[in-house]
């Protein structure tokens, strides 16, 4: 459904616990501008992307640090799309470039963190960037509707945090995962099956959104008609 944020946010309830609360003060009292935060969700999805490619080169100890460091990544890449908004607008920071700085940098960060995963040990290049490809395409459905009148339409099952969740449990479990299971699953298999649940997810995110979408249009139109025959003498 749309957004029920008065500014058409993403609603979150993150929001309103006391440390992002603090921290989004405290940055704003510094003079943190939002769209630097927001860049930050770029360094932090390129770090994960990274560690990600890096398990395809690595073995032991730096093999789990790899997981566990891409994880840590994705976490605070969502941490600064929740801090930006913060500051713009509970800080009253924002500014005209405020909407293309919170758009902009989540396609490069989601991109790279797929990318990143596609190289990693055991996966598939074709399948992080078709995870890429499907993560745009969400976006854009969402944008297409707010662009059209519909609002921010975030439902799933496969919107940003779902998709970042998949990533964050496949990498958390891969930094724990047992030596002597490997030649029983290969934690290729794991990796590989998180880009198809957000591949398969995000196709059916996309298309309930369209459905959406329609939806509203549809009404729209019918709503002008219902009108004039009201008003007809």
């Amino acid at each position: 459904m749309p957004s029920t944020e008065p500014d058409g946010r993403r609603p979150l309830k993150s929001r309103d616990f006391p440390v992002f609360i603090g921290l989004a003060t405290w940055l704003a009292d510094h003079n943190a501008t939002p769209n630097a935060i927001s860049f930050l969700s770029i360094v932090f999805g390129g770090f994960a992307g990274l560690a990600l490619a890096a398990t395809a080169h690595v073995t032991g100890w730096a093999w789990h640090a790899c997981w566990l460091f891409a994880a840590l990544a994705i976490q605070l890449r969502l941490v600064a799309n929740l801090l930006d908004g913060m500051v713009a607008v509970e800080g009253g920071r924002g500014g005209p470039t405020g909407d293309l700085w919170n758009e902009a940098p989540d396609r490069v960060a989601d991109a790279a963190v797929f990318i990143g995963a596609g190289y990693a040990a055991g996966s598939h290049p074709a399948l992080g960037f078709a995870a890429a490809l499907v993560a745009v395409f969400v976006a854009y459905v969402r944008a297409l509707g707010a662009s059209l009148g519909a609002g921010q339409i975030f439902i799933g099952p496969q919107a940003k945090q779902q998709r970042m969740a998949v990533m964050t449990a496949t990498c958390v479990l891969l930094t724990i995962y047992p030596a002597r299971l490997i030649d029983a699953v290969p934690p290729g298999f794991f990796i590989m099956l998180a880009l198809a649940v957000v591949i398969v997810g995000g196709l059916v995110t996309a298309v309930r959104r369209l459905k959406t979408v329609a939806e509203f249009l549809r009404r729209k139109e019918v709503s002008p008609r219902t009108k004039e025959v009201e008003t007809a003498p």
